[in-house]
């Protein structure tokens, strides 16, 4: 959703009333991931795409009729439907999409959720996609941590004390919005989104209600430390697959904004410095992706030191060539750095793809961070085998 949000705000705000589906579960080598989604606008106009165009045809006729009817529906979409090819994924992936119609009347607390979403506050918003009773489908509550609600409890049958959890409103039992509270918390704070299977009064090992959950949480954060040539074309990839970008040097002549326009910030300090900083601030999670490109043992070996005694972050790659590396090893060695802590570094930083280049090492970086998180190969795929497609890792 978070795609065309503007979007659906614009026409929300406009009193207009909109088609939007979401891919809310994947199977195999489905093209979008889970919360994907899809607009019909009140003119015709179509916005995103659920599938990357194997599926949108059929989705853009079922949410013009979602509209006029005013029913969600939970729509399958793949080679097991008898008319894959025509309206199925030939790739072989399979789609759930759930279709619904959003206005002011069904979906009063968008405005808010933009809100949120748009100043990198966290929230999680969760749907009744299927129930066994049709008055829960399409029932929505909002999460957010630390019990911070807003003043109105909207409507939904809301139950008094439902705000004690972060909702909104309720789900429409107390026993659903305990299991949709915890669950949906665990999932913001990894950053994904995901449909959840509950009893139909949220019985966590039963069958019969499914939820869908955005996790709306802050963008994930890159921190590239050395303020190089390369770290610029870093940056500039970093910002383009959604990361928070911060540019960190000592030195002042070459950390400035006009050097790295890609960056969200470009900070002055010692990149150690800096790093213990941040973390005693609570700003790393385990999203947050180091690269160091000091190239400079007097930075880079007290950086690492702290990079690599973390406790969870996603990713620390280091630049250099296999003598700088094998020089540093032996540095941090010196330094007390455990084998363990060592083998969590990615040195020589990124993958083998003959890069020269900022430009192409950039994406060789990228292309490192990219396998970690999804658990590729980095293997060509026309050499490999089974699914494109991985699971979080």
């Amino acid at each position: 959703m978070r795609d065309v949000l503007p979007e659906l705000l614009d026409w929300w705000r406009a009193g207009e009333t909109i088609g939007v589906g979401t891919v809310v579960a994947t199977f195999q080598s489905a093209p979008r991931p889970a919360g994907a989604s899809m607009l019909v606008g009140p003119d015709g106009t179509a916005v995103g795409s659920v599938s990357g165009g194997c599926v949108e045809g059929a989705v853009y006729e079922l949410a013009q009729e979602v509209v006029g009817e005013g029913t969600p529906v939970l729509e399958r979409y793949g080679v097991s439907d008898d008319d894959a090819f025509a309206v199925g994924l030939t790739c072989g992936g399979i789609l759930d999409v759930y279709v619904e119609k959003v206005s002011r009347e069904t979906f009063p607390e968008l405005e808010e959720i933009a809100a949120d979403i748009e100043a990198g506050r966290p929230l999680a918003l969760v749907t009744v996609i299927e129930h066994p009773d049709p008055a829960w489908l399409g029932r929505r509550v909002v999460v957010r941590p630390e019990g911070v609600v807003p003043d109105e409890v909207l409507p939904g049958e809301p139950r008094e004390g439902a705000s004690r959890h972060g909702l909104s409103r309720s789900i429409g039992s107390a026993r659903a919005d305990d299991a949709i509270h915890d669950d949906a918390l665990g999932l913001l704070a990894s950053g994904h989104n995901a449909t959840l299977t509950y009893g139909p009064d949220g019985e966590r090992r039963g069958e019969g209600m499914r939820v869908f959950v955005w996790a709306f949480a802050p963008k994930p954060r890159m921190l590239v430390f050395g303020a190089i040539d390369f770290a610029a074309a870093v940056a500039r990839v970093g910002s383009f697959l959604g990361y928070h970008v911060t540019v960190c040097d000592a030195r002042p002549v070459f950390a400035t904004a006009s050097r790295f326009p890609e960056a969200d910030e470009v900070v002055v300090d010692w990149p150690h410095r800096f790093l213990q900083a941040e973390r005693d601030a609570g700003r790393i999670d385990p999203r947050t992706v180091i690269t160091v490109l000091t190239h400079d043992p007097k930075f880079d070996v007290p950086l690492l030191e702290v990079a690599l005694r973390l406790p969870d972050v996603a990713y620390v790659g280091a630049m250099g060539s296999r003598r700088t590396h094998d020089d540093r090893l032996a540095r941090l060695r010196e330094a007390g750095v455990t084998e363990a802590e060592l083998a969590r570094l990615s040195s020589p930083i990124g993958l083998d793809l003959g890069a020269r280049t900022p430009e192409e090492t950039a994406i060789s970086i990228a292309a490192e961070i990219i396998a970690g998180r999804w658990g590729g190969s980095g293997e060509r795929l026309m050499t490999t085998d089974g699914r494109i497609h991985r699971d979080l890792v």
